[in-house]
């Protein structure tokens, strides 16, 4: 019987973003106890999460999302704002937004998207909207307000750009000390002439 793998669809985070989205989650981390930070060395833009596959589909996805990508130019993604999922006032989800590139950003999710599903898939639910997360609020409550008010503080703070020239299919194994990412295949934009 197929192993399954917990499996999704990335675009890895230049190190200068990295690096930016650290500082910031440094500012935030004394505002909350309530938060699982994510570990900068795993913070990247999903495109699309697959979930549980079989290893044995592995390939099948890598070839899908190849040919999807392949007549795709690179491009320059600049992250920028920070908010939250649902809104402040309520964090669930802490992000970093997407300004110039963001476009383009939407379009390789809806190519990624459609390549999936004809591999039977299922269709995303609500519009695409990119984003790198932050954190994951664990419990809500009044105690968050002094969070709020900082993402507010950095809602038009800029994180540096990534320059997208590809795509990283992922597994995702979770543990103890968090989830541990390892790619299963590279995805290079534009290699179709």
């Amino acid at each position: 019987m197929p192993q399954k793998i917990r499996t999704f669809i990335a675009v890895e985070m230049s190190l200068a973003v990295r690096q930016a989205a650290a500082e910031l989650v440094g500012k935030l981390v004394s505002l909350s106890d309530d938060v699982k930070w994510v570990d900068p060395h795993n913070m990247h833009l999903t495109l699309k999460f697959l979930g549980d596959v079989d290893e044995t589909d592995i390939p099948r996805v890598c070839e899908a999302t190849a040919a999807a990508t392949a007549d795709r130019a690179p491009f320059t993604l600049r992250m920028f704002g920070v908010g939250a999922f649902p809104n402040v006032r309520r964090p669930r989800t802490i992000w970093v937004g997407a300004r110039e590139g963001s476009e383009e950003t939407v379009e390789l999710a809806g190519r990624i998207d459609r390549a999936m599903r004809k591999l039977g898939f299922p269709k995303e639910g609500r519009r695409y909207t990119p984003h790198l997360t932050l954190g994951r609020v664990r419990r809500g409550g009044p105690w968050l307000a002094p969070l709020g008010e900082a993402l507010v503080q950095h809602a038009a703070l800029d994180l540096n750009e990534t320059r997208v020239d590809g795509v990283v299919v992922f597994s995702s194994q979770l543990g103890r000390e968090g989830p541990t990412y390892t790619p299963l295949g590279h995805c290079r934009l534009g290699s179709v002439e």
